[in-house]
C-alpha cells in the first residue's frame, strides 16, 4: 500500500443547520505524536468543510482522509437502492448525484426536499412516517455493515432516520458532498487508490474504540482522561487540551491516531468479501475485513 504522510478523520453530521455541532476534524502527522483539533473560530458547516477537503486535493497533499458515514446505501440484498422504482441509480456515483439534484434547493447541504419524494420517502423510516417500503426489524444493510454485526459491532441502516444513533441523515448529507468532490479527492473503493495526494475512506470510530480496548455499549469519551487512556492503548502520547470535550472530537482524536497506526496494513484494503460490484454499489468500511 502507498505511503500517506498526513492523516484525517471527520465526524460527520446530518443536523440541518449551518454549522452543525457534530462535525469534527482532527489531523495527524506521520510521527508519532497525537493528532490535532482542526476547526475554524466560528465552527464547520458541511460546505466549509467539503472545501477544506476539495483544497487537500488541489495541493495534492498525500493524506488519508477517512471520514465517519455511509457513502452509500444497501444495494445488493434486493439488487438496487429503491427497487421497484425505474429511476433507481445504478451505482453510488449516480446516487450520490441524484441525491444532490433533489436537494438542490435545500440550505447547508442538507437532504429535506429529496426525502419528501413521493418514491424515495416510501423506502425511508422518518418521524412520523415509516415508509411501505422500509424493511422489517431495523431495516436493510450493506453487506459491509453485515461484516460489522459479524464482528460484534452494532450497524445501522441508513434508511432509518429514527433515534440517536441513527445514520441516515449524515450520510445522505455526505452524498452531497462526495459528489462536489468528484475529480477533486477520490474515494475508495468507488475510485483506484491514487499513486498520489488525498484519499477519502469510509470509517467506523467503534472500530477505534475497539483497538483501543473499549468495551463494547461504553465507547463514548467525554473528558480528557478517558481520552489520553484510549490513546495510550495505541501506543500515542496524551492530546494536547481542549477548550471543551464532546464525543465527536474525541472520537475524530482517537480514530485518527487508529487509523495512522493501520493504514499500511494490506489486509484492510483487500477484505474478502469486498469485489467490483460492490466496491461500485456499497463501498465499504475500512477496517473490517
Amino acid at each position: 500500500m502507498r505511503p500517506f504522510d498526513q492523516f484525517a478523520v471527520i465526524d460527520w453530521s446530518g443536523q440541518a443547520v449551518a454549522r452543525p455541532k457534530g462535525l469534527a476534524l482532527a489531523w495527524a502527522g506521520r510521527d508519532d505524536a497525537p493528532p490535532v483539533m482542526v476547526a475554524p473560530e466560528d465552527g464547520w458547516s458541511r460546505a466549509t468543510i467539503t472545501e477544506w477537503i476539495a483544497d487537500q486535493g488541489r495541493a495534492k497533499r498525500r493524506m488519508l482522509i477517512g471520514m465517519d458515514l455511509s457513502p452509500a446505501l444497501p444495494f445488493v440484498d434486493a439488487g438496487g437502492y429503491f427497487p421497484g422504482w425505474a429511476e433507481s441509480p445504478a451505482n453510488a456515483k449516480k446516487l450520490w448525484a441524484m441525491v444532490d439534484a433533489m436537494a438542490d434547493a435545500d440550505l447547508h447541504l442538507s437532504v429535506g426536499t429529496m426525502l419528501g419524494h413521493g418514491e424515495v420517502r416510501r423506502h425511508f423510516r422518518q418521524i412520523g412516517d415509516c415508509g411501505d417500503r422500509f424493511a422489517a426489524g431495523r431495516g436493510r444493510l450493506r453487506v459491509c455493515e453485515l461484516g460489522q454485526a459479524a464482528m460484534g459491532l452494532s450497524p445501522y441502516s441508513c434508511f432509518n432516520l429514527v433515534g440517536a444513533a441513527q445514520v441516515g441523515k449524515s450520510s445522505l448529507t455526505a452524498m452531497r458532498s462526495l459528489h462536489r468532490l468528484r475529480g477533486v479527492v477520490p474515494v475508495w473503493p468507488f475510485d483506484p487508490v491514487p499513486d498520489d495526494g488525498p484519499l477519502i475512506v469510509e470509517i467506523y470510530t467503534s472500530l477505534a474504540a475497539r483497538a483501543a480496548g473499549m468495551p463494547k455499549g461504553r465507547s463514548k469519551m467525554r473528558d480528557g482522561a478517558a481520552l489520553d487512556m484510549a490513546l495510550a492503548a495505541l501506543g500515542v502520547a496524551p492530546h494536547a487540551p481542549l477548550p471543551r470535550y464532546n464525543d465527536h472530537a474525541t472520537d475524530a482524536i482517537l480514530t485518527c491516531a487508529w487509523l495512522r497506526g493501520v493504514a499500511h496494513d494490506a489486509a484492510l484494503w483487500n477484505p474478502v468479501a469486498l469485489d467490483a460490484h460492490i466496491g461500485q454499489t456499497e463501498g465499504w468500511t475500512f477496517g473490517v475485513i
